[in-house]
């Protein structure tokens, strides 16, 4: 076995770490009567913005649509994440110990899995939102859908709204990554040159 996979597999799973600090999904709204935009950003554990109002903006702005408050204390998803990831977190660094074969290929199949199972559920936590309107809000319009993308841009009313992946989004990608080659390297065996 390559002596590289067990520092490799380690790397992957310290950089989970990373998402008790750092915002995994940014959504940002961009609007004339917003310039600069405003952007909500999602951790594992919690939901805040660039700036100490940002969510209370956004409550506000879906208020006259009549979307549903975001209330982080209601989403059971921020009270879990974090002992999914600490569990990931734990395996990584036992699969880089122990060092067998089949650990580096469950972990990097069960990441996937649930980083999947994350994509969908965010899809219908959006889904909800944006659907799940209120008959006597200020503003009615019929027919129409305030969902914002999972991923990308979406033209919603005045708005121009962007979902994107933010800096622990783009480390959890490398993780997967890293996982996966620290498996193909725990398949190869270490050339040992006579001198």
């Amino acid at each position: 076995m390559n002596k590289l996979a067990k520092p490799v597999m380690v790397l992957a799973s310290i950089l989970l770490v990373s998402l008790f600090f750092l915002p995994m999904w940014n959504i940002t709204l961009l609007a004339p009567q917003y310039p600069d935009g405003v952007e909500m950003h999602i951790y594992i554990n919690k939901i805040g913005g660039s700036s100490p109002g940002t969510l209370q903006n956004v409550n506000i702005l879906n208020h006259y649509i009549g979307m549903k408050k975001i209330e982080p204390d209601s989403i059971p998803e921020l009270k879990y994440m974090p002992s999914i990831i600490v569990f990931f977190i734990v395996f990584g660094l036992l699969t880089a110990v122990l060092n067998k074969k089949w650990l580096f290929a469950t972990w990097f199949i069960a990441f996937t899995l649930v980083l999947c199972i994350g994509l969908y559920d965010f899809y219908l936590w959006e889904y909800d939102y944006g659907h799940s309107l209120d008959a006597n809000a200020p503003m009615k319009f019929d027919d129409e859908s305030f969902q914002p993308p999972l991923i990308g841009r979406k033209v919603i009313l005045n708005f121009v709204a962007i979902s994107m992946p933010h800096i622990g989004g783009y480390l959890v990608a490398l993780s997967l990554s890293l996982s996966a080659v620290a498996f193909w390297l725990s398949t190869k065996n270490t050339k040992i040159i006579a001198s």
